[in-house]
């Protein structure tokens, strides 16, 4: 009789690098005394196209956090619905489509606001839509697709609009509205009835 073991798998390797990054670079500031992140994971508004530290803080920031609970927040969401979006649309596909919603959310934030851009909530945002894509069908479109589309980017407009805080709200509009943009190419035959 054989016994059968179980083995850990390292079943989402985007995901899951994606979040032990975010952790060394949590725990690098914490070390640092908030340098690193100032220097490395800020994308800042209006930033200065003449140093080299710009272009990799375009993307650097999604890494970064302004703490433990703005990190253990945006990687919980992240472990919870990551794994799922990336066995649906393959890990090269999602390394793609985040470091797309990176950059832009980074180009955008650097020309037409002037605060910075720190932390991965506008990839949750990302993954969060992709994942109501994920039980699509050729010629329907997922109800909760679009209650969770309308939530979501319906708080975030008002929240950027009303509500005075220090959470980029567009930032995850860029997320959401990036995951409709990639969910609707990847599933575009499924919308032809």
């Amino acid at each position: 009789m054989s016994k059968s073991r179980l083995k850990l798998t390292y079943n989402s390797p985007v995901i899951l690098t994606f979040a032990a990054i975010c952790l060394a670079t949590v725990l690098f500031d914490y070390m640092t005394g908030g340098a690193s992140n100032r220097l490395l994971f800020v994308c800042y508004g209006h930033a200065n196209l003449l140093d080299p530290l710009t272009y990799f803080r375009m993307f650097s920031y999604v890494f970064g956090h302004a703490g433990f609970e703005h990190f253990a927040g945006n990687i919980t969401l992240l472990l919870l619905v990551g794994p799922i979006v990336e066995e649906h649309y393959g890990s090269w596909n999602l390394v793609i489509m985040m470091g797309a919603t990176a950059l832009a959310g980074g180009l955008l934030n650097m020309f037409f606001f002037d605060t910075g851009l720190i932390g991965a909530s506008g990839l949750v945002f990302l993954l969060i839509i992709l994942s109501a894509f994920t039980s699509m069908k050729k010629g329907e479109v997922p109800l909760t697709l679009i209650l969770i589309a309308a939530i979501y980017l319906g708080r975030e407009i008002y929240s950027g609009i009303a509500v005075t805080d220090n959470i980029s709200h567009f930032g995850h509009l860029c997320g959401g509205v990036s995951g409709i943009a990639f969910g609707t190419a990847f599933h575009k035959k499924k919308f032809e009835g």
